[in-house]
Formats: structure tokens, sequence, C-alpha cells
């Protein structure tokens, strides 16, 4: 039977002892995803009989709506309770989420050193890296020996995020370095902190952007990364399960931009047919609107299309093909601009590249293509078959080559480089492919 149906089967059959122990031996997040599936009533019930550190984390990996129903139903009490489990950046993320009204009452019932804290990281841009991280962790002197380290760890770490990396700051909370727990357990206990630390730390400060954060983290393979002011003064952490989240969010924005598609927070089932209207229909426009271009280019030729109406019918192939094309490039382009791979210094290496790729396929394709039309239509002259040929190479490569820049282009401007995907490179390439197709046919067949 699933966990689900006997969750279910207990709690209709008022087993609670049983129920509670079946939650207790559970993943907190295998509870969330349980939780959001129950009815309201049912899930307040239910969500009281967790204890109070189980409570806490199973809340956080709740959606928002969901939090929102139990913090309606929280007494004050309960509310202060949940409050006091949470670490700062998670509960910074809930204020986030809820509306005013509810606000006001979490501020109400959080002890005044966290909500200073709260308020501290609001203050930071939405984007930055001070309103991910946390101002829970733990920092050691220089002067300290390892005894003291680990005195100071158990004193102060039950309520840290993480205690496995401990940063070394000096009188002014200036970051010098920092230490593992690893090195602390293989070190003397009367050695130093100082001749045991590593000084070649890496750190970010307040105002990074939260997607270079997330870049670093996997670029160095951290599980914890400081965070520091204009002074290098340690003023915070982020911790690995912060960066996925962003990186999870980028992942999923550059998805819908790639679509033409408004990027949202919200996931697909929790937006109305209205809401989903709102985010596709300025993109449909805007790329419709723009689609008159092609419409312009086939009337000014629309004299050449009647003396060889047979061109007509390689229209679509030709711009299917040369849109893919470009989105080939356009796609492995904005791949390698996420991770770093690529930077704006190196368009010029990018352009050559796949200017030889896109001669290479545009080759290919117009050979298997000449061959196909002399093959298999009979009423396509060997004089028209060079043309859609000729084109098609011209094309792609044209296609390769935009798909390949316009994404480098966005993001030294400043724009996101998913904007320059598919649905804008394939309205410019249709444009162009069909200004070659029928330069080329007009010269080679006299139109």
């Amino acid at each position: 039977m699933e966990t689900y149906e006997i969750l279910t089967e207990l709690l209709h059959n008022k087993k609670w002892k049983e129920l509670k122990e079946i939650l207790d031996e559970m993943n907190e997040q295998d509870i969330a995803e349980l939780f959001m599936e129950l009815e309201e009533r049912d899930l307040t019930l239910v969500y009281r009989l967790l204890n109070k550190e189980l409570a806490a984390e199973v809340f956080v990996n709740m959606e928002p709506e969901y939090q929102e129903q139990l913090i309606r139903a929280f007494s004050d009490t309960e509310l202060r309770e949940v409050l006091d489990e949470l670490y700062v950046d998670d509960a910074v993320d809930l204020i986030e989420e809820m509306p005013a009204t509810l606000v006001k009452r979490i501020l109400k019932h959080t002890d005044p050193d966290t909500r200073k804290s709260i308020n501290e990281i609001l203050k930071y841009p939405e984007d930055s890296a001070g309103s991910i991280m946390t101002i829970e962790y733990v920092d050691l002197k220089r002067g300290m020996t390892v005894a003291d380290a680990f005195t100071r760890i158990r004193r102060t770490g039950v309520d840290k995020e993480t205690i496995y990396t401990c940063y070394v700051t000096d009188s002014k909370r200036k970051l010098k370095g920092y230490v593992t727990v690893k090195d602390l357990l293989l070190a003397d206990e009367n050695a130093e902190i100082r001749e045991v630390m590593e000084d070649n730390v890496i750190s970010v400060t307040t105002y990074e952007d939260k997607e270079v954060v997330a870049d670093i983290f996997q670029k160095y393979d951290l599980v914890v990364l400081p965070v520091v002011d204009g002074e290098n003064r340690l003023v915070g952490i982020i911790t690995v399960d912060d960066a996925i989240d962003v990186l999870q969010e980028e992942i999923t924005e550059d998805m819908e931009l790639m679509a033409a598609i408004t990027p949202t927070d919200k996931p697909y089932l929790k937006m109305g047919v209205f809401e989903n209207f709102k985010k596709r229909i300025p993109w449909l426009m805007l790329l419709m609107v723009s689609a008159t271009f092609t419409e312009k280019i086939i009337t000014h030729f629309e004299g050449a299309l009647t003396a060889c109406v047979a061109l007509t019918a390689f229209i679509p192939m030709l711009t299917g093909t040369c849109g893919n094309c470009g989105n080939q490039s356009s796609s492995t382009i904005i791949r390698g601009l996420s991770l770093g791979e690529i930077e704006f210094r190196d368009t010029l290496k990018v352009v050559f590249k796949e200017f030889l790729i896109a001669l290479a396929c545009g080759i290919a394709l117009a050979v298997v293509n000449f061959a196909k039309l002399m093959i298999f239509d009979d009423s396509i002259t060997w004089q028209m078959a060079m043309v859609i040929s000729v084109t098609m190479i011209c094309a792609v490569v044209f296609a390769k080559v935009v798909g390949s820049v316009l994404p480098v282009i966005a993001k030294k401007i400043g724009f996101d480089p998913a904007v320059m995907s598919s649905p804008f490179i394939s309205t410019i390439v249709d444009a162009v492919t069909l200004l070659i197709y029928f330069a080329i046919a007009s010269s080679v067949l006299n139109l």
C-alpha cells in the first residue's frame, strides 16, 4: 500500500500514535510532499503530530500556499515555536512569499535579534548574495587553540546552519581564512588556529549577483561560501542548498525565455488559464508582428514566384532547416555562457568555429538535397535544384553564425542570453533565408 494511502487510512481511523510513529521515521521532504496532498483541515491536524524540530524542517520544504494555510491555523504559541526553529534565511524566504497581513504576524512573533537580522537581509536587492545568505555561522579567532575552537563550536554551533566549515576573523570581523572540522580533528589540540587554517578563502560581496554565486559553487565544488561587505568583514554565509535553489530558478527561467514565455516562479498547475495567457501572449504578439518582414519579402518577390511557382514549395523546407540550425547554435552557446565556458572575449573564436561547422553542415545538407531533387522530383530542373542547394549552404552558414553571436552580444549588454533563443533566431533566419533564396533564384534563373 502506498504511504499516502496508509497515512490517510490511519488519519480517518484516528490512530494518532501509529500515524506519529510513521511520520517520525520519514524524511522531512517526503512528509512535506505527502502533506501537500491533504485537505486543509487534515493538514493542520496531522502537522501538529510532529515534534518541534521535524515540524520546522517539514514547514520549510512546503510550498508557500500550504505554509500560508498552516500559519493562518496556528495559535500564537505554535507560530512562535515554528519560527524559533527556522534558520534566518528560511525565515526571510517565508516572509517574501507571504501576504502583508501574515508578514506582520510573523515578525510580531520572532525574537528581536532575529527580527533585526531578517530586516537587514530584506534590505539587499532580490537577486543579490545578501538576499540569500544566512548570518548563522561559526567564527573563530586566529589566536584560539584547537581545544578552544571545539569549545566554541559546542557552545554556539547548536543553532547554526553548518558547523563543518568555520571562518576565521580578526577583532574587526575581517575575514582571514577558514578551517574545517576535519582539520581541527586531525590537529594537535594545543595548536593555534592560525597554524591549521587555510588563508586562501573564496568569498563574495553582499551585492554580488546570486547567479554568479551559484556559478562559484559549481566551479569550485563548494558546500558553503562566505559573504563579506565592502571592507571584507564577514556578514554571512551561503550554503549549497541555497545555491541549488538559485540554479533551479535560473534553469527554469532560461527554459521559459527560450520558449518565449515570461518567467514566473509559480508551478504550472498552480497558475490559472488567464495567468498563463498573460505570460505567453506578449511574446506571441511580438513574434507575430516581427513575422511581417517575412510576409513583405514574399510579397516583394511575388513576380518571381509567379514566374516559377515550383520555388514556393521549398520555402518551408529551407526556413525550417535553417531555423533548426540557428537554434542548435544558440542553445549550445547559451549553455556555454551559463556555465561560464564562453566569455565575450571568445566571440571571434566562437564565430570562426560555428562558421566551419555551418559550412560542413550546409554542404552535407545541400548535397543530399540536390540528389533527392534530381532522383525523386521530375518537375525540378538541375538549375532549380542548384538554386535550392546553394541557398541551403548560404542560409545555414548565416543561421549558425547569427545563432552563436546574438546570445553573446545579449549577455554583454546585460540581457539574459536565453532571450536570444529559438523564437527570435527563427524569425531573423526565416527573413534572411528568403532574401538569399530569391536573390540567388533571380540571378540564376533570370526571374
